[in-house]
């Protein structure tokens, strides 16, 4: 049975992950600029995290070509995401636990923001997914 490699499974859990991460930037840019005051600094750290999220997910797509992968079908579960697609003519498929997925997102998302990456336990119950 063919394996992805890492890098694969790299590739395709990012493809998995950018897109929530850009949904949650522009949910909380919706809010922000609903909710404050002065929401312009606000949305234009959030644009920018969102500019950059977008470039790595282009930078992702083009590498997945390059490797041969494709994800077929991507559908929600209860327990997380499942995604299944294609690596150089072998089915495969992942799965990734909402818990994973949040704690991934949030690291991520702290890091396009430019905020300091935290110890991965501290995280713990403070980010969930929608």
């Amino acid at each position: 049975m063919h394996r992805a490699e890492s890098q694969d499974n790299l590739l395709v859990k990012s493809y998995i992950l950018l897109p929530l991460i850009l949904s949650a930037f522009e949910r909380d840019a919706s809010i922000i600029s609903s909710e404050l005051r002065t929401p312009a600094p606000y949305l234009e750290v959030l644009r920018t995290a969102a500019d950059a999220a977008t470039a790595d997910l282009r930078d992702v797509r083009t590498g997945m070509r390059a490797r041969g992968l494709t994800v077929y079908e991507q559908q929600k579960l209860e327990v997380g995401v499942e995604a299944k697609y294609v690596c150089r003519g072998y089915h495969e498929r992942m799965l990734l636990l909402d818990d994973v997925i949040a704690a991934q997102a949030a690291i991520r998302m702290r890091r396009y923001l430019g905020l300091d990456i935290p110890d991965p336990h501290s995280l713990k119950g403070g980010y969930r997914i929608k």
